[in-house]
């Protein structure tokens, strides 16, 4: 059964009072002319009631009939003029009691006056106080009224149902918006048979088992489920309730709110089939692939790299692959993943590596680094093929050429048979390459999510846009969002961010992260000399580095022990090791820990190496670090002794500071767009839908083309276009790249802007151009700025 609200009951009385009131106590304080006529007229009832009474005859009742107008003057006005009507009775009082023919007052009379007097103060204390009190609760009242009605908006905004249940009479109160959320109409009853009527067949018993076991325990409940009306397709609802109990510690009352959870379902199923989907794909491969973190452990293996490695999953990704190496491919393998990692390049590794069932193959890998929508770094992704075959079949024919001479009928038998294993295997290397193919057509679906959310943050309040670019971003999303996540990096070949970097600054910035990740345990210090010094590095790699080396020593470090971050200048004046004689800044970190032996130290900085119990490190801390350091044109020192601490040091090359131009105002060319006529180059329709919205926003006119041949006839229907934007990878045979030289002899003066997501095929010449070019896929920011640096100034 429902009842209305219980604020409604009182809603006439309520009204009542607030009528009262205002009407005794203004919300504002009255003008001085109606604060005089209300004193006036009550005082001159007063007179009035005494004379009509009592006439002007005898003393009784000469200042009682004026408390009544003191009382309600100062309610009105406030206590000053509640004098009026306390000095006009004193007047009255003398004047009726004898002053009217010249007589003195009497003893009695005086001391009547005076009890008045000390009456009407208190009277007017009183009063007083009560009409503080009164505008307090008026004010209370309105600030509650305004209070209810900003949460009922957002409720209604956000889409939150507040409801609640009193068990004890079985009443149910539902919001507007709960109602709304159930697909029930603002005015119909609802009692529990309507609400499984509500509810879809196949929840209604899983919901009130999940209620009845809230109400028996006592404790919060929480369900989601179906509505039974399916005519806008299947929406899902979330209700939660918080059980209020009466003093015996019954169950009395649950009271909660209901919101609609049907995009968070869909999306949720939409990445469930997505993954699914890329799980397919990859386990059919007839390769080995992995995705790593940043750590260099694996986060993903497919079923060709498990029945290599051999026993389940989870062995498989923490296999330590240095125990299947053949020894004598062992040092190269090391040496070139090490430099690999440490680039965070694309680089290719070739060895002999032992199968789970005993047998020796030649595997040839690919890594590849990927990164998140906003550039950063989150691991490799690698592809391995089995090779031997390859390898045999080149042996083979190493063999045959050498008995040319000797068996020439039967060498050009086994040559044949040896070419043709060679152009099989070398096919399935092949598939490595296609990779950035793949990954390009995954580039245009991340620029479209990525460009449609840049628009909808830049313009949140415009709801057709916002409604058209989520559109656009959702339809991508579900064409593969987890699978261009994995493939990615095998088509992107971004180079570092290296950038001038003053080193202090750096590590003081770090200061608040590298105490939490050292803990309270241990002792923390900086000594920072490197003064206003800067090296040229990428800041995000450097405290990488720094963090890690944190770690490693509180690893190695008793509780109780100090961990102390160093940097000071040092000169080398000859050549040390790779590095070149000249300025250096060291950066130490130094434990107090256990120390290490020479042959420990000298293995520190392999990867996989590690000192700590199985399962508590990945042994690729250092290994990263000095990855670092070397891309960085430096170098680690590692200084220990058992027993001693350990300090590891960093060497990196001090490189002259830029101009400091912090305090400058830079041009922001989304703020302050130059529109211009655009032919946009995109044989895309998403991607092109997406980046001429993207155009639209930097006030620029657009004009699209879906090929090369289609863009030379706009080009030549149209001279009033003033700047060419084109995808790198079109069809038809011809490229970005070659309309690009096209206009170059054509129309000199036209600027160009090329952008692709494929690693591979022109994007080499597009790169080496004079043309801007955008990396798939890009922000607006971004493509704001190509377009100005492509237009002469």
């Amino acid at each position: 059964m429902t009842r209305d609200a219980p604020s409604e009951v009182f809603d006439e009385r309520g009204r009542l009072y607030a009528l009262i009131s205002a009407w005794l106590i203004p919300p504002v304080p009255p003008p001085f002319w109606r604060c005089a006529a209300a004193s006036v007229i009550a005082v001159a009832a007063a007179i009035l009631m005494r004379v009509a009474l009592l006439g002007l005859s005898g003393g009784v009742g000469a200042t009682q009939p004026f408390f009544p107008a003191l009382v309600l003057v100062t309610l009105y006005a406030g206590w000053r003029w509640g004098l009026v009507p306390m000095i006009s009775a004193v007047i009255f009082g003398w004047w009726l009691w004898g002053g009217r023919d010249g007589q003195g007052l009497s003893d009695d009379e005086i001391a009547t006056m005076v009890i008045f007097l000390i009456s009407a103060v208190l009277t007017t204390v009183v009063a007083e106080g009560l009409r503080g009190a009164l505008q307090g609760l008026a004010k209370a009242r309105r600030e509650q009224n305004d209070a209810e009605t900003r949460l009922e908006v957002t409720q209604s905004a956000v889409g939150v149902g507040p409801w609640d249940w009193d068990i004890v009479k079985d009443i149910l109160n539902l919001s507007p918006e709960a109602r709304r959320n159930l697909g029930a109409t603002p005015d119909e009853p609802i009692d529990w048979a309507r609400m499984w009527a509500l509810f879809h067949p196949e929840d209604r018993q899983r919901v009130s088992d999940t209620i009845r076991a809230s109400v028996r325990a006592g404790d919060a409940c929480e369900v989601e489920f179906r509505l039974a009306d399916l005519s806008q397709g299947e929406r899902w609802i979330h209700a939660r309730g918080r059980m209020l109990r009466d003093p015996a510690g019954r169950a009395v009352r649950m009271v909660g709110v209901n919101f609609d959870v049907t995009d968070r379902r869909r999306d949720e199923e939409r990445l469930r089939e997505s993954e699914a989907r890329f799980r397919s794909l990859a386990d059919s491969a007839p390769a080995l692939m992995w995705v790593s973190r940043v750590d260099g452990q694996r986060q993903f293996v497919n079923r060709a790299y498990v029945e290599f490695a051999g026993g389940d999953y989870e062995s498989a990704l923490t296999l330590d692959w240095r125990g299947r190496l053949d020894p004598e491919d062992l040092p190269g393998i090391l040496k070139g993943q090490i430099a690999g990692e440490g680039s965070r390049k694309p680089f290719s590794l070739e060895g002999r590596y032992r199968r789970a069932d005993g047998a020796v193959r030649w595997l040839k890998s690919f890594s590849q680094p990927r990164f998140d929508p906003n550039g950063d770094f989150e691991g490799f992704i690698g592809i391995a093929f089995d090779v031997t075959d390859t390898k045999q079949a080149q042996a083979d024919l190493a063999g045959v050429n050498e008995l040319l001479g000797e068996r020439v009928q039967a060498a050009m038998a086994e040559r044949d048979a040896a070419q043709a294993a060679l152009f099989q295997s070398q096919k399935l290397e092949a598939i490595g390459q296609l990779t950035g193919g793949v990954a390009h057509d995954f580039n245009n679906l991340l620029t479209v999510i990525i460009g449609a959310l840049d628009v909808v943050e830049r313009h949140p309040d415009d709801a057709t846009r916002r409604k058209r670019m989520l559109a656009a971003a959702l339809a991508a999303a579900r064409r593969g969002e987890k699978l261009t996540q994995h493939l990615l990096a095998f088509a992107r070949r971004q180079p570092l961010r290296p950038e001038i970097c003053r080193i202090d600054r750096l590590i003081a910035e770090s200061e608040g992260l590298l105490r939490r990740a050292l803990g309270d345990a241990y002792g923390f210090h900086l000594r920072l000399g490197g003064g206003v010094r800067t090296a040229l590095i990428d800041a995000g790699q450097f405290e990488a580095a720094l963090l890690n080396l944190v770690v490693n020593a509180r690893d190695a470090t008793p509780a109780g022990g100090e961990v102390t971050i160093e940097s000071r200048p040092v000169t080398l004046t000859e050549a040390a090791g790779d590095l070149e004689p000249g300025p250096y800044l060291r950066i130490a970190v130094r434990d107090t820990g256990t120390g290490m032996d020479a042959a420990t130290a000298a293995r520190a900085i392999e990867p996989f190496f590690t000192t700590k119990p199985p399962g508590e490190g990945t042994g690729l801390g250092l290994s990263q670090v000095y990855g670092f350091a070397r891309q960085s044109g430096g170098t680690v020192e590692i200084e220990s002794r058992p027993g001693q601490g350990t300090s590891v040091v960093m060497l990196l090359p001090v490189a002259d500071a830029l101009a400091d131009n912090e305090a400058a105002d830079p041009f922001d060319p989304v703020a302050n767009p130059s529109p211009a006529r655009v032919l946009l180059v995109e044989d895309d329709p998403e991607v092109a839908a997406l980046v001429d919205a993207m155009l639209g926003d930097l006030g620029h006119t657009v004009v699209r083309a879906g090929g090369v041949a289609e863009a030379l006839e706009r080009l030549d229907q149209d001279q009033a276009i003033e700047l060419v934007l084109s995808d790198v990878i079109m069809p038809g045979g011809q490229s970005g790249v070659d309309l690009a030289e096209h206009l170059a002899a054509a129309r000199p003066g036209l600027p160009v802007v090329l952008c692709s997501g494929y690693t591979g095929g022109d994007q080499g010449r597009a790169r080496a151009g004079d043309w801007p070019f955008l990396a798939k896929p890009f922000s607006l920011d971004s493509l704001a700025r190509a377009l100005t640096q492509a237009r002469p100034h």
